[in-house]
């Protein structure tokens, strides 16, 4: 629930897989027809070593998360939306990232089966975990 004072938003997770876009246009229909803004999250985390040490102080994947969420939103958007949109990029577990930032959002909005049924069934869904009731 937003806070008093607060415009009212929707948060959308944002990985560039065809369902998020499905659920970025979603979002936003429902955000018009609500009149929220609508907050597009893209999580990002350093890949795996497995205990290995790897150079990747040339990677900035901070940048490419930026780029693959403001490419989503032009592609599913287009260059004027419909509705306010703030773009975040934000280090950490996804799940984790979206849960924090819908604390105060009125929805939160995922797509399903975002980047692959291997890394699904490793590390779970995403949008299951979001689902799921936290005890802290």
């Amino acid at each position: 629930m937003t806070e008093a004072g607060m415009k009212p938003f929707i948060v959308i997770g944002v990985d560039g897989s065809e369902p998020s876009k499905d659920a970025v246009r979603w979002a936003a229909k429902q955000a018009e027809l609500t009149g929220a803004e609508l907050h597009a999250v893209t999580a990002w985390r350093f890949p795996p070593t497995y205990g290995y040490p790897v150079d990747y102080s040339d990677v900035d994947f901070a940048a490419q998360a930026r780029k693959t969420l403001e490419e989503v939103v032009a592609e599913t958007l287009g260059p004027t939306p419909q509705v306010p949109v703030t773009a975040r990029v934000i280090e950490g577990h996804p799940a984790a990232v979206l849960i924090d930032a819908s604390r105060s959002a009125d929805l939160l909005v995922v797509g399903s089966r975002g980047r692959g049924a291997f890394t699904e069934m490793l590390l779970g869904s995403v949008s299951q975990q979001c689902a799921l009731p936290r005890t802290t």
